[in-house]
């Protein structure tokens, strides 16, 4: 990509795009291939937003990817996968796109195996829930029917609609489960649209992951922006944005520079685009900011995870009676009842292709205020306690060798990591609640794209950027 001018001070630019992450990337290359004078501005130093990657003595770890969704086979029509690299204009190969081996989502005393193949579900609710496939089968219907992507669609309760369909409290739990992990903000219960977009990315199409993880799909994106000249500005934030009459008139960034712009898609989230606008920061409502977030512990292992018998690729799990997915109680700082556990080792790489090394990945709900407000010898001694105990949870899931190994190096990440890193109010993994998918603001030339505009998942959020782009930019 064209390298930024050291100075913005004065610059005009067809579009601005607030956040590198997959869906401003996404949003910039589209907005470049229509030869618009574009410029992406990140405040931090790597791209990527929830999906990116660090460094500790040489190993490089991945944030947020467990796996690429909506997975299909090359030549499959129809697919939000082939619709986004059409495009993008971006190779497949490109992605380095390698199956999952296969899942399971396990609850006490019961699991159910999926994998890219839908009938290895269906039959699994069939031997485990005779009673309930039928009811299944025309969820499943319904599902198909939905036009999910209807950006001007009303919100309808998903719990309301799978129970019409399903009556055991268990099974209705156990489809929750992964749906509401991978990408539900709200507690407890979520938009049909959502469910029914979750749904098709997890199991009717299913997991994938390149090789070397999420750096991979950013240089990917990176190179193509690269290609046709479009502008990138890291370490650069925006502090306010000027609103004038309901147009956005100039961005004021962080070192107090400022640009002029005919349009600009942010992807920074709902609440923290309207609080950058001057005439409405006090008008925000602090209810509207996300209340779920996660920590995430890392283990690395200098054996591979198959020879410990740990064969899954993700499981998602809980070990309560009831699915329970909302914030801990006040003063607890994770709930590790539930969550997902990842082995990025168990994709199907091709012939002598393999991680080196080992990972085990553990994810599990989290407060955000409870971390927020330890001095530092508190937060690492959290951060000891908590890794313990959900390496401890992880070994009963996996039923691990009675010698659990131990770990070569491990790191854990925290609502406070998050907050730190994507900018996300509460460390909100899937940003606000109150979703806005029609991606319009109060401000006439400002639109929302990405995670608050609704659409989930990488690819999910890749078409975000893409659709507002072309809808309000492009048209």
């Amino acid at each position: 990509m064209a390298r930024a001018p050291e100075s913005l001070e004065g610059a005009h630019f067809d579009a601005v795009v607030i956040g590198a992450g997959m869906a401003g990337l996404a949003a910039g290359i589209r907005l470049a291939l229509a030869q618009k004078n574009v410029i992406i501005l990140e405040r931090h130093n790597v791209s990527g937003g929830l999906n990116s990657f660090y460094s500790i003595d040489g190993r490089k770890y991945d944030v947020g990817l467990h796996a690429l969704t909506n997975f299909v086979c090359a030549g499959v029509k129809g697919t939000p996968l082939g619709k986004l690299l059409r495009q993008l204009r971006i190779d497949r190969d490109a992605l380095d796109l390698c199956e999952q081996r296969g899942s399971r989502i396990v609850f006490p005393g019961c699991a159910l195996p999926f994998s890219n193949d839908f009938a290895v579900l269906e039959t699994a609710v069939a031997e485990t829930f005779p009673r309930q496939i039928d009811g299944f089968k025309k969820l499943v219907g319904v599902i198909r029917d939905l036009n999910a992507f209807d950006l001007d669609g009303a919100y309808v309760s998903a719990r309301s609609i799978v129970r019409e369909h399903i009556s055991d409290p268990l099974l209705e739990d156990m489809l929750f489960c992964p749906v509401m992990y991978y990408g539900s903000a709200e507690q407890e219960d979520m938009d049909f649209g959502q469910f029914a977009i979750m749904f098709r990315s997890l199991f009717f199409e299913g997991f994938a992951r390149p090789l070397e993880g999420v750096r991979v799909i950013i240089r990917a994106l990176q190179d193509k922006y690269r290609s046709l000249g479009g502008l990138r500005k890291m370490k650069c934030g925006v502090r306010k944005i000027e609103v004038r009459n309901g147009i956005a008139k100039r961005l004021e960034l962080d070192n107090g520079e400022c640009l002029t712009t005919d349009k600009v898609i942010s992807t920074i989230g709902s609440v923290e685009t309207l609080r950058l606008f001057s005439d409405q920061a006090e008008d925000v409502a602090e209810s509207a900011v996300g209340k779920l977030s996660f920590v995430e512990t890392i283990s690395v292992f200098a054996e591979q995870p198959q020879s410990l018998g740990w064969e899954d690729t993700i499981i998602f799990f809980n070990t309560r009676e009831r699915f329970r997915y909302a914030a801990p109680e006040p003063g607890v700082a994770v709930d590790p009842c539930s969550g997902v556990i990842c082995l990025p080792n168990n994709y199907c790489y091709g012939e002598g292709r393999q991680l080196q090394e080992g990972i085990l990945r553990v994810t599990a709900l989290a407060r955000y205020d409870v971390w927020r407000g330890l001095d530092a010898d508190e937060y690492a001694r959290q951060k000891s306690h908590w890794y313990g105990v959900l390496a401890d949870t992880a070994a009963q899931i996996l039923a691990a060798p009675s010698a659990q190994p131990t770990p070569l190096a491990s790191d854990m990440f925290t609502p406070t990591t998050v907050h730190r890193y994507t900018g996300h109010l509460a460390g909100a993994i899937y940003g606000s609640h109150e979703k806005w998918k029609s991606g319009q603001t109060p401000v006439e030339n400002v639109y929302l794209a990405g995670t608050d505009q609704g659409f989930l998942g990488i690819i999910g959020a890749m078409l975000s950027g893409i659709s507002i782009a072309n809808k309000y930019i492009l048209q």
